[in-house]
């Protein structure tokens, strides 16, 4: 009896397709910046995690664009990226608050930390199902690095102001379990993918850029507070506005029902 061809423990044609570099050496970046946020928090070294924090929120944004560019996207990439973003923008700020303000609070300080923790990793799971069904122009609930930037932002700021952990303890508490209920929420907030780059803009356009560098120049960690306090602020906003929008609409909609109503004559005494 002839013997059995053995089968490959690995599929060669997946062994030949390799993975891009160049895309990947940013989310490995990306993730290099998370895990050290992790690092310096343990040393007491916030002002670093938070800064390390911001600099993974940038090459975050940059891996994505740079796949797309040199048209090097890649189910791996995708993969590789959520799972760097879960460490960045998940992981890193929640023990970095918890380290710096939570950890004197006891039991309320883990919870509000692991809400944070929770809610980035249901918002990441929940973006890689929904690819193809949400609308492009918004993000369904806060996107998890504007809430990491939120977080390491008032870390930041708080720090640079002389605020120690016990004083910020209840706002750091507060702005944890927010941005943690944020980021799974419906709440819609812009994605910012409808800007060309490519298209004219007008001219106080290059002002206002110019404007903005000098802002955050002068004050970094205040101006990306505020920044990502109003862009964390502006869903909600949209949420209101929409409902407002919606109650006029259905008020004059009522409204000529009932007149008509009278012009008829059933509209009287008995109802």
């Amino acid at each position: 009896m002839p013997p059995r061809p053995r089968k490959a423990l690995m599929n060669p044609e997946l062994r030949r397709r390799g993975i891009y570099v160049l895309p990947n050496l940013f989310t490995t970046a990306a993730l290099f910046a998370g895990f050290y946020a992790i690092v310096q928090a343990m040393n007491g070294r916030f002002e670093q995690s938070a800064v390390a924090i911001f600099i993974a929120m940038v090459l975050d944004g940059l891996d994505g664009r740079v796949a797309r560019m040199t048209h090097t996207q890649s189910a791996f990439g995708a993969e590789y990226d959520s799972l760097s973003d879960m460490v960045s923008f998940g992981a890193a700020p929640s023990l970095v608050v918890y380290e710096w303000a939570l950890k004197g609070m006891g039991k309320l300080g883990w919870i509000a930390a692991f809400i944070y923790c929770a809610g980035a990793a249901l918002r990441l799971a929940r973006f890689n199902t929904n690819l193809d069904v949400v609308d492009k122009r918004y993000f369904q609930g806060m996107p998890s690095p504007a809430a990491a930037a939120l977080v390491a932002g008032l870390v930041w700021v708080l720090l640079d102001l002389g605020y120690s952990g016990d004083e910020a303890r209840w706002y750091a508490c507060v702005i944890t379990i927010f941005a943690g209920v944020t980021m799974v929420s419906n709440i819609p907030y812009w994605s910012g993918k409808a800007i060309n780059l490519r298209r004219s803009v007008p001219f106080m356009v290059v002002p206002a850029i110019g404007l903005g560098y000098a802002l955050l120049s002068y004050y970094p960690p205040g101006v990306l507070f505020v920044l990502f306090l109003c862009y964390a602020l502006s869903g909600y906003v949209m949420v209101a506005v929409s409902w407002f929008r919606r109650r006029r609409r259905n008020l004059g909609g009522n409204g000529g029902t009932g007149g008509a109503g009278g012009i008829g004559g059933n509209g009287g005494a008995g109802s």
